[in-house]
């Protein structure tokens, strides 16, 4: 299940990271660091994310991953550090042969 937790805070770093790109520029993830912290027994998993430094080319993000049980409580799961870099967007898609 860790890589479900994974895939969930590399996903919303992403797409945090790219709400503050500049036009015409795409993210995608250079490197991670993912903390498992305890077991993740609950009914649901949320996850938050934040821009910590955006940067011309590299862009540091954060996340958080929550389990939420079926009365409500949250509890940190997994906490993940993650760079992004910034590459130009393709104008065109390649040619597929």
């Amino acid at each position: 299940h860790a890589c479900v937790m994974a895939a969930m805070a590399d996903h919303t770093m992403g797409a945090v990271a790219q709400t503050q790109a500049p036009e015409g520029l795409w993210v995608l993830t250079a490197e991670f660091k993912i903390s498992l912290l305890r077991g993740a027994r609950g009914s649901a998993l949320e996850c938050e994310a934040w821009v910590v430094k955006a940067g011309r080319q590299l862009s540091f993000t954060e996340a958080e991953v929550y389990v939420v049980t079926a009365d409500g409580q949250r509890s940190l799961v997994v906490k993940v550090g993650g760079t992004m870099a910034l590459t130009r967007a393709e104008t065109s898609a390649p040619a597929v042969s």
